[in-house]
This record gives structure tokens, C-alpha cells and sequence, in this order.
């Protein structure tokens, strides 16, 4: 995580968009995470993988925060894989980017790639994953939480039904 300082006098606009400006410093928070929808195919079927939260019990792709010295590209596959146990193949060509506010103060920029499955075999990690599921493209939107992830969803199966 991020802190942006902005220095001056901004308790006045800081009170407007609902921050606290303490001493003429108004502190922003800005996440920045990566990820990708994972896919396979099974059977004829498209099927993506999703995991469930344990803390918050959202559903959701694959994803994390970058560390210090990585690309999205790295930080996809680095997060993939702690999370779920799985090697993939990431597609640059797909990269969807979704940001929003999980709280007043912070700003989440969250990047999607595509990212075929290389392995198969799922291993939650425990701290952070309850539930890894493959559901079918055409079923993710019931399972997924967030509007914005069910966007993503959409967008996704629209470009690997592009894929040869």
C-alpha cells in the first residue's frame, strides 16, 4: 500500500470529499493489485477459477499486491500460485483494469490478465483462500460478488472465445 501526502491547506477541501487533513497533511491511500482470470478447458467447456476470501467470504479471481521489483506479469503469477497452487500462462493481451474504494480513504487499482492453466492440481492458501472452484464461463456471474469482477467475467470469455 501507497500513501500519498498532499501538503497545504487543505482542510477545507479535504472535509468536502470526507478525509481528515490533521496538521495541513491529508492522507491517501493507494492500492495496486494484480491478477488474472484463469481459465482451462474441460470437456468442451470453458471454465475459470475462482477462489473465496476468508476473511470478507467474497468470490473473486486470483490476485495480489505487487512486491517491491516486480512487473503485474510477475505479481499475477507469483499471487496465482500462492493462492491456488496452480502454474499458468499469462496472455498480455487481455488486461482489464478495475479500481474502486474499499474504504474512504483508499484507492484499489486492480489488474486482470488472462492466464491459461499449466497444472491442475488446487492447494488453497489457508491464511487467505477458504474455496477454490472451476466454474463455467457461462456460470461465473452467479457465483461471483462484485459487479465489477462479473465485467471482467464477460470481457473474458468474450476474448478466449477469440483464441484459437
Amino acid at each position: 500500500m501507497n500513501t500519498v501526502e498532499f501538503t497545504g491547506n487543505l482542510a477545507e477541501n479535504s472535509r468536502k470529499v470526507g478525509l481528515s487533513a490533521e496538521g495541513g497533511v491529508c492522507r491517501l491511500l493507494y492500492e495496486k493489485s494484480c491478477g488474472a482470470v484463469v481459465y482451462r478447458k474441460y470437456h468442451g467447456n470453458t471454465e475459470i477459477l475462482l477462489v473465496r476470501h476468508v476473511r470478507s467470504g467474497y468470490w473473486s479471481f486470483p490476485k495480489g499486491h505487487i512486491e517491491k521489483g516486480e512487473n503485474e506479469v510477475e505479481t499475477a503469477i507469483r499471487e496465482i500460485k500462492e493462492e491456488t497452487g496452480i502454474d499458468v500462462l499469462v496472455d498480455t493481451g487481455f488486461r482489464e483494469i478495475v479500481t474502486y474504494s474499499p474504504r474512504r480513504d483508499i484507492t484499489k487499482t486492480v489488474v486482470y490478465f488472462i492466464a491459461r492453466a499449466k497444472s491442475l492440481n488446487l492447494t488453497a492458501q489457508q491464511e487467505e483462500i477458504s474455496d477454490i472452484r472451476w466454474i463455467e464461463i457461462d456460470r461465473a456471474g452467479e457465483r461471483l460478488t462484485y459487479d465489477n469482477d462479473r465485467a471482467v467475467a464477460k470481457k473474458a470469455k468474450a476474448f478466449i472465445a477469440l483464441m484459437k
